[in-house]
C-alpha cells in the first residue's frame, strides 16, 4: 500500500528545454524561431542559467569575464590537458576534461571564495570592521586572502582593476558589489600595512555579482570558459606537441632513491 507521503510527493520539473516532433525549446523560446541567428552564446548561456531575461550590460560585463579566465598558460589544468590528449588523441573531450577538473578553490575557481566573503560584508551591520578582523584572521593564521595577491602581476594585477573599470562605466549595475570589494581592500591594506592587490577572481567574483549570479555557480563560468582555452591548448599540441616533453622533463627533474636512503 502506498503510503500517503509517497502519493503526496509531486514529480520533479526542468524549465530548460522541450521538444516535440518538429521543435525544440529552450525555456520558453523557440530554438529555431528565437535563438538562432539572433542571439548570441552568451546571451542564451545567461538566459538558462540565471533563468531571466538578459540585458546587454549583462552580456558584457560576462564576456569580459569569460576572456579574462579563459588562458592561464601552462598551468595545472593545461599540462594536465595536454598530458591526457598525448596519453589518448582519440578522446579530446577526456583531455578538455582533466583539466577542468583542476578548476578548483586554488586555481581559478577562486572567484567562489572571494564572492562567499563578499556576501558576509554585505550582510555585516558594520562592513568595515568585519573586513578588518577577516583581515586579521588571515593574516595571523598565515592565509591567503581569496581575491586579494597574485605570485606574478605585482604591484597590481592589471585584470582585475580592467574588470573594475568596465564594471563602474555601466551605470545599470547597483555597484553594491563592487564597492564592497574596494572597501574590502582598504582593509586588508591596511591590516598588512601594505597595498595588497586585488586578483582578476576577486574582480570576476565581484563583477559575477552585480549582474545576479549567485556564488555557488560562480565556479561554472571559470568551467566555461576554461573549456574553450583547453581546447586552444589541444589544438596547438596538434602543431607543436609539448606533452612528451613535460613528461620527460618532469621524469629528469625528479630522481628516484632508495628507500633504504629515506
Amino acid at each position: 500500500m502506498t503510503s500517503a507521503k509517497q502519493s503526496d510527493r509531486r514529480p520533479p520539473t526542468t524549465r530548460l528545454c522541450a521538444h516535440t516532433l518538429t521543435s525544440l525549446h529552450y525555456g520558453d523560446a523557440n530554438l529555431v524561431d528565437d535563438l538562432l541567428g539572433k542571439k548570441t552564446f552568451t546571451e542564451v548561456l545567461l538566459m538558462q542559467i540565471l533563468g531571466r531575461a538578459v540585458h546587454a550590460v549583462d552580456v558584457r560585463i560576462v564576456d569580459a569575464v569569460l576572456i579574462v579566465l579563459m588562458e592561464h598558460g601552462l598551468t595545472p589544468s593545461s599540462i594536465a590537458t595536454r598530458l591526457v590528449y598525448m596519453s589518448a588523441p582519440e578522446n579530446l573531450q577526456g583531455a578538455v576534461a582533466s583539466g577542468l577538473l583542476a578548476v578548483g578553490s586554488q586555481f581559478v575557481g577562486t572567484m567562489e571564495n572571494c564572492s562567499r566573503l563578499l556576501d558576509h560584508l554585505l550582510q555585516a551591520p558594520a562592513p568595515y570592521q568585519e573586513a578588518l578582523a577577516i583581515a586579521r584572521e588571515h593574516k595571523q593564521n598565515r592565509k591567503a586572502i581569496p581575491g586579494f595577491g597574485h605570485h606574478l602581476h605585482k604591484p597590481v594585477d592589471p585584470r582585475a582593476y580592467k574588470l573594475l573599470e568596465l564594471g563602474k562605466a555601466e551605470p545599470e549595475l547597483p555597484g553594491r558589489h563592487i564597492a564592497m570589494l574596494e572597501q574590502f581592500s582598504s582593509a586588508v591594506d591596511e591590516v598588512f600595512g601594505r597595498p595588497i592587490t586585488i586578483n582578476a577572481t576577486g574582480a570576476v567574483a565581484a563583477l559575477l555579482g552585480e549582474v545576479g549570479v549567485p556564488t555557488d555557480v560562480m565556479r561554472g563560468f571559470a568551467v566555461i570558459s576554461r573549456a574553450a582555452g583547453l581546447v586552444s591548448h589541444i589544438s596547438e599540441e596538434l602543431e607543436s606537441p609539448s606533452g612528451r616533453f613535460i613528461w620527460e622533463t618532469v621524469e629528469e627533474a625528479i630522481p628516484t632513491v632508495s628507500r633504504a636512503n629515506e
